[in-house]
């Protein structure tokens, strides 16, 4: 095999050959290895790399299989964590200078999981600090390029994940999603981002165990692997209360079964956001693959108003608020961005009457989502308003002086499923003329997980886009 066909070889087909000794996790390694060394500075995806740990767990990998001859289903296959996920041992910095020195003590239980199932370790993924706005920048480690559009941004805040997908730096990457943090750089970078339903995955970003609108999720560059990754880490977890049950559900067996005669709700720009007409057009030319697959679409929107002052006021701000202590305001300034420090304060200014009101437009939210979706079983959008835009701006130019609230959600059709809890992914829908990647956000039914990975492999099937790289 060619080296570069590694590069772009599926976590699907890399386990395949490892499994039966065409590769050895060792030859991956090395490969993989040699891959960030040569392209990563460029785009600064992986932030924290240790070659020699890579080498020694995948030595490790083989011996096990050696003396059991029993492997795993990622055996050998390469991931990535997120800068704000713990991995025993490795730096959490949350991209912030005065956590650089901040070790983990353990793995979270997503970490684990990959590692149990044979996964081979490669580094941590860059993040804006504390994971705060959609792109990837900070002051201990700077910014993500976008691997399509040097000198653009990658998205956030799993920016460093999504550009190490999309630069071939290895096929599996963890995100987490607070407000959209897996699908924005995922779209913005071209390949499969889920968020999946609340509970599905074991979350343990935060430190309240009950923040029902924060997940982990897998970045890929196909809905296979992406399904692939579900099956390895779904299921429930001590650590989180609110991990749901185990499932007998199979994903990866899931993306292989069609969609005829489903029903699929098409919304231009659901019902709040002002979507370029470029990135709208390219959506709704893709929508059209659904009924070449049999299932019947139709435009329809959910009328549940403008979610923008609810997530800011009920997630948003509380969610950052609640890291007020952490930051000594007068010894930090300067080492963390200033919108940051003012999205903390925000919660200063913030009364239990906004949060109060803000549930109750969630929970309104959840009853028009859920009735609207009786005669749906998927409702399909762009998934943002903008193709990715210069690392100099912090939000799409349209929003040019808009208030911070509007910079940091004004651009997103993410986030109306942080605050209903269902899953939704993004999978790539086109180029807009210049050469940027386009995400179309595909979302279903109360955990209706299975569905959404369903939809979108079989959209790849009929819009296929794993054979495009970025020339690096």
């Amino acid at each position: 095999m060619a080296d570069h066909e590694l590069s772009w070889l599926t976590a699907e087909k890399m386990a395949e050959q490892t499994r039966s000794g065409e590769l050895s996790p060792v030859e991956v390694a090395e490969y993989f290895v040699k891959r960030v060394e040569d392209v990563n500075p460029a785009v600064n995806a992986i932030v924290d790399f240790d070659a020699d740990q890579v080498m020694s767990d995948a030595r490790a990998l083989v011996d096990a299989s050696t003396r059991s001859r029993e492997v795993g289903p990622l055996h050998g296959v390469p991931f990535t964590i997120k800068d704000l996920t713990a991995v025993k041992g490795r730096a959490l910095t949350f991209g912030m200078i005065p956590l650089k020195d901040n070790i983990s003590d353990h793995d979270a239980a997503i970490v684990q999981r990959m590692r149990d199932a044979g996964g081979l370790f490669l580094g941590k993924t860059n993040t804006p600090e504390s994971g705060y706005y959609g792109g990837t920048d900070n002051h201990l480690y700077g910014p993500t390029h976008n691997p399509w559009k040097h000198g653009f941004s990658a998205g956030g805040s799993s920016g460093g994940a999504a550009a190490a997908v999309a630069a071939g730096l290895g096929p599996l990457a963890e995100g987490s999603d607070g407000a959209g943090s897996v699908r924005i750089p995922a779209a913005l970078c071209g390949v499969v981002g889920l968020k999946p339903s609340t509970g599905r995955i074991p979350q343990t970003i935060l430190a309240g165990r009950y923040y029902h609108w924060a997940y982990h999720g897998p970045i890929t560059r196909t809905v296979a692997d992406n399904a692939l990754m579900l099956d390895v880490v779904a299921g429930p977890d001590e650590s989180d209360p609110l991990s749901l049950p185990d499932s007998t559900t199979n994903y990866l067996a899931e993306t292989r079964k069609g969609i005829e005669g489903w029903r699929i709700a098409w919304s231009p720009d659901l019902g709040f956001a002002t979507v370029d007409p470029e990135v709208l057009s390219i959506c709704r030319t893709a929508v059209q693959a659904f009924e070449e697959l049999g299932a019947h679409v139709e435009e329809a929107t959910p009328a549940w108003g403008n979610p923008e002052e609810a997530m800011w006021n009920g997630i948003w701000v509380p969610g950052f608020a609640a890291e007020h202590d952490l930051i000594d305001w007068d010894e930090w300034q300067g080492q963390v961005d200033d919108n940051l420090i003012e999205l903390m304060r925000e919660g200063e200014r913030l009364t239990g009457v906004d949060v109060g009101r803000a549930d109750l437009f969630r929970g309104a939210m959840w009853d028009t989502f859920s009735a609207f979706m009786q005669d749906y079983d998927l409702l399909v959008s762009p998934t943002l308003s903008e193709a990715t835009f210069t690392l100099e701006q912090f939000a799409p130019t349209f929003l040019d002086g808009a208030s911070l609230r509007s910079q940091l959600l004004g651009w997103l059709l993410t986030y109306p499923f942080n605050m209903i809890t269902t899953p939704a992914i993004t999978v790539p829908a086109g180029f807009t003329s210049d050469g940027r990647p386009v995400g179309l956000q595909i979302s279903g039914r109360l955990h209706a997980d299975a569905a959404v990975l369903r939809a979108a492999a079989n959209f790849e099937k009929v819009r296929p886009w794993a054979d495009r790289h970025p020339t690096l």
